[in-house]
């Protein structure tokens, strides 16, 4: 058994105080952002910098605006692109001068800058994936007197930053009462045409601004389309807030149902599937005997009519966590319990609803069935029926943490619950304890996986190898660097899993014109591939930007062998890099800073440290 002691083995550690490349920003630093591409970025009083710590200077400095506010940056999920606002937000807003830019951070490129374009007003901005556009709506400064008083969406290319086309909401100079064009919700940008919402109601225009049709529906805040693109769906919030109107709408503008259909609460899921159409709502409950209880409502309407297709609705008595459309029905599970499957006609395929633990962690395909693990409790259940396949669930104390993987040499399940690792086979269910252990600062194991052999565990501060008999081969301790200190810097390592989950997920969740999900139950073994899903989303978007992306999530990250540390050390606060498999620790970074500010970039290898209130300091981990 190897022990590392922190205090010994750091003695000998590599040091690298100074820094690969240092960045003078000029201006006092205000926040730190990694992102997805692994550029990070900086606010500071004088506006943002990315920073590529490959390169010597920043990739762009953007100082246009001046000092942006945290609410004023939005990082668009699963892409390349910030979108800076100002004055979008003020209570004269419409009144005085609102401005937009997008910037390409990888490339360091400006690609769309309201001032360039005189547009004096900006309504809306949406970025739109993975057709890589940019729509924007308000008040353009050109043509004649009428025209520059006229609400106009504009149609741009993110690839080449050009415009595309661009067409007027109303009729210059239209003599009457005035009318509130404003666009209301998110555009929908087909093959054929894009589709505008408006408080008069949704505007058809062709990909060259061609007038198609128009109609009434008014308000909708975001549209999907099947895969024919032949049937449309609205949705439109009801005015108290609370609720949900559904519209379905053909491709010449004609509402498809003869009435509208209103569902409780506010759709968070929606699937449209040769059954008919799926949908989840959240109701917000309220105070007092008779309020409306906080739940899912799980609702099933025929595509053709609108009609409610079940008798009676599954009962949930809480929020859907998770949600899956099977073969042959759909399976959900709730957040605080219990899991259950429902046919597409209504009929309940579970003989009766399965009772788990609260915050179902993960859900996903095994060989011998449905695998879930909750904070309180794990077991396979059969997929047909809902009984459970182990004889009884794995119980254990609630846990906010819980690791888990697959040991295929021994084919077994191991999962690590407080203190405890739980050694489950996969055929007979049988459940042995593997390893009793402690992990100092009374964290708990939130990473584990197979390594030749030996069994990884890791959390913030700790890490431990066990042989396959649950034998310790050592355990690692970094202290943290104290409790103010800590509460400071929790949160600067940017884990590799979440980096890539976050892009995957976020570039699904915007392909919203032809109805793509994520709502396909995953094989276990498949839970950890984030980074091949991300770098083939990436792949699939045309663009310089998107390609470095890829690129980026092809290669191996650079904690597949190691984890990075903060930790408080003989000298101050600094970072280490220690080997998973032999536990020793290769490179120390000493930061001199008792409440440092920094971000680790796991993926590529890299730290960012705010070195003064002006400065950036990267080093390369690897």
């Amino acid at each position: 058994m190897i022990v590392v002691l922190l205090g010994a083995t750091l003695l000998h550690a590599q040091k690298a105080e100074t820094p690969d490349q240092s960045y003078d920003l000029g201006a006092k630093i205000n926040e730190m952002t990694l992102t997805v591409g692994g550029v990070l970025v900086v606010a500071t009083n004088d506006g943002l910098a990315g920073i590529k710590p490959e390169q010597s200077a920043p990739v762009f400095t953007f100082n246009n605006f001046g000092k942006l506010k945290p609410e004023e940056t939005e990082f668009i999920p699963g892409s390349p692109y910030i979108v800076v606002s100002q004055g979008a937000g003020s209570k004269f807003a419409g009144i005085a001068k609102t401005k937009r830019a997008v910037i390409d951070y990888m490339q360091g490129k400006v690609i769309f800058n309201s001032d360039d374009d005189s547009w004096n007003q900006i309504y809306t901005c949406d970025v739109v994936l993975p057709q890589n556009k940019l729509i924007v709506s308000g008040i353009q400064k050109i043509g004649s007197k009428a025209e520059k008083m006229t609400p106009k969406v504009a149609v741009y290319d993110l690839n080449t930053s050009k415009l595309d086309y661009s067409f007027f909401l109303d009729k210059p100079g239209r003599v009457g009462i005035a009318k509130d064009f404003s666009v209301t919700g998110t555009p929908l940008l087909l093959k054929d045409f894009l589709i505008i919402p408006t408080a008069q109601g949704l505007i058809a225009k062709s990909h060259s601004g061609e007038e198609l049709w128009t109609n009434k529906i008014k308000r909708v805040s975001w549209l999907v389309a099947d895969k024919t693109e032949k049937e449309i769906y609205g949705f439109e919030t009801t005015t108290n807030g609370k609720n949900t109107r559904i519209h379905k709408i053909g491709t010449n503008g004609q509402e498809l149902w003869e009435d509208d259909r209103k569902v409780k609460g506010i759709v968070s899921k929606f699937e449209i599937l040769p059954q008919g159409l799926a949908v989840v709502s959240d109701v917000t409950g309220g105070s007092g005997a008779f309020a409306a209880k906080s739940e899912s409502k799980i609702t099933m309407f025929s595509a053709a009519t609108g009609e409610d297709l079940w008798d009676k609705a599954p009962k949930t008595k809480g929020y859907v966590q998770h949600f899956y459309i099977m073969d042959d029905g759909i399976l959900f599970g709730i957040y605080s319990g219990g899991i259950n499957k429902i046919s597409f006609d209504g009929k309940t395929l579970f003989k009766k609803p399965l009772k788990t633990g609260e915050n179902i962690m993960m859900m996903a395909h095994t060989p011998q069935g449905l695998i879930y693990i909750t904070g309180e409790d794990a077991n396979i259940v059969n997929l047909e029926t809902g009984e459970q396949v182990w004889d009884k669930p794995l119980k254990y104390k609630n846990s906010a943490s819980v690791a888990s993987t697959h040991d295929s040499a021994n084919d077994r399940y191991l999962i690590a619950a407080g203190n405890v690792l739980y050694a489950i086979d996969a055929n007979s269910g049988n459940v042995s304890e593997l390893s009793k252990f402690k992990f100092e600062e009374k964290e708990a194991p939130n990473t584990m996986e197979m390594r030749g052999g030996n069994v990884f565990l890791s959390s913030s501060q700790n890490m431990m190898s066990l042989d396959g008999s649950g034998s310790e081969n050592y355990h690692g301790y970094y202290k943290s660097p104290g409790k103010s200190g800590f509460m400071k810097v929790v949160g600067g390592v940017v884990a590799v899993a979440s980096l890539a989950a976050t892009a995957s997920t976020a570039y699904t969740a915007g392909m919203n014109n032809n109805g793509i999900s994520m709502n396909n139950l995953r094989n276990y073994n498949e839970y950890g591939k984030e980074a091949k899903r991300a770098s083939d989303m990436f792949a699939s978007i045309a663009g310089a930007s998107f390609d470095m992306m890829s690129q980026r999530f092809k290669a191996s990250a650079a904690t597949e062998d190691s984890q990075f540390i903060l930790t408080k050390l003989d000298s101050g606060v600094g970072l280490v890099k220690v080997n998973k498999d032999s536990g020793k620790v290769e490179k120390e970074i000493l930061l001199k800073d008792k409440k440092p500010e920094y971000k680790v970039d796991e993926y590529g290898g890299y730290l960012y440290y705010k070195a003064n209130d002006k400065t950036i300091y990267t080093y390369n981990l690897n």
